[in-house]
């Protein structure tokens, strides 16, 4: 009997404990009446935060401990990426975000985000490498976001790259909410860099006295999804709330997200934060989420291999362990669908592949892809019996 679930994740039936089922199997689930699967292409032990696609099909992924690993899906060997610069691997601190150049196959270009012990506190930094063969060479530290402190959380950080060629990294509130609303600091902020790591000469904040010339957007408390939307290039980001609050923007130049001002949670105690929800001059998300789900990693799919799914924007959720779809319509989310829940993982990280399937990564270390369910060969009673 096949095991399967639908939408939102409540499970039907099941043959075997869904522990064991992903790990060994496709699994199967119904999104909007379209059956689909899902099968652990990888299984490894430490927290996969981010992944990407190398040209020859095989997968670049980060476990945040502080391991660069290459695994061959043809092969399904994995493999060690060696000159991985030192991470501060503490509480939500480590080898964040891995981001390939879009021209890699030309460049060998690496991007990485991770946290670093600076002085007496830690940091948020981006670093560059060239890729050779399993050796990271010529590796450059482009940023690092200052003032460092004692906090071991809300690094950030994603990473992506404009169609303009123009860097955008998201550096969390480092635990000083305050700060996302302080031009002189990197906390709570969208920042925009050239490829080089260096300022653009169009930043909203390059000529104001005291403030960070990095920044683009501000008031954030920690982005961990950044993406481009593949037919309008706009940049849309998602963050954590506190207790419920958890947002999807539209970043826009020089806006304020309001954070702590304005909030959709509240202290994990209880009480509101700030002023309300909404305050003249600072940007209301999309979306927002109450109570929180935590959400982690976000990606368009624009694929036609699910063709239901097309334009559809998807999210990993870690404290309800499910993979998050939303339907949009220009800039509103219409629809939500909560996936996979009953497989209890943490999901970290998602993106399209170049096969045009969906793969997601958890806190558990899989790696995980998406894809339709193959009919089944439909032979009548006469041709079965011969």
């Amino acid at each position: 009997m096949k095991c399967w679930i639908i939408a939102l994740g409540f499970l039907l039936a099941s043959c075997k404990p869904i522990s064991d089922t992903i790990a060994k199997e496709p699994y199967l689930f119904q999104s909007d009446d379209v059956e689909l699967e899902a099968v652990a292409i990888y299984q490894g032990k430490d927290s996969i935060w981010s992944f990407d696609f190398l040209p020859d099909g095989k997968i670049i992924f980060t476990e945040r401990k502080g391991r660069l690993r290459i695994f061959d899906p043809k092969t399904m060997n994995t493999s060690d990426v060696s000159g991985v610069p030192g991470v501060a691997a503490r509480n939500q601190g480590g080898l964040l975000d891995v981001y390939l150049h879009p021209r890699f196959s030309e460049n060998r270009l690496v991007y990485l985000t991770y946290s670093a012990d600076v002085g007496d506190g830690m940091t948020t930094r981006l670093a560059r490498a060239e890729l050779d063969a399993d050796t990271l060479v010529n590796l450059t530290v482009l940023f690092s976001a200052e003032p460092p402190n004692n906090s071991d959380h809300h690094f950030g950080s994603r990473v992506v790259m404009s169609r303009a060629g123009n860097l955008y990294l998201s550096v969390g509130d480092r635990g000083e909410r305050d700060q996302a609303q302080n031009l002189a600091s990197h906390y709570g902020k969208i920042l925009r860099l050239k490829q080089d790591g260096s300022v653009p000469d169009d930043n909203p904040f390059l000529t104001e006295p005291g403030a960070k010339p990095e920044i683009w957007s501000y008031g954030h408390r920690n982005v961990q999804g950044l993406t481009i939307h593949p037919r309008t290039g706009e940049i849309w980001a998602q963050e954590h709330g506190p207790r419920g609050g958890d947002e999807i923007n539209l970043i826009k130049k020089g806006r304020n997200y309001g954070w702590p001002v304005v909030s959709h949670g509240r202290e994990y105690w209880g009480p509101t934060i700030g002023e309300g929800v909404e305050k003249k001059g600072m940007k209301s998300p999309i979306h927002y989420w109450v109570p929180s789900i935590a959400p982690s990693g976000l990606s368009f799919y624009s694929g036609k291999k699910i063709p239901h799914w097309q334009g559809s924007l998807f999210s990993g959720s870690l404290v309800l362990t499910h993979l998050n779809r939303m339907v949009v319509d220009n800039h509103d989310v219409i629809k939500e669908e909560r996936l996979l829940s009953a497989l209890n993982k943490r999901v970290r990280a998602v993106r399209q592949g170049p096969d045009e399937l969906l793969y997601f990564s958890t806190d558990d270390g899989s790696l995980v892809q998406i894809r339709p369910v193959e009919p089944e060969s439909d032979l009548s009673d006469d041709k079965a019996d011969s």
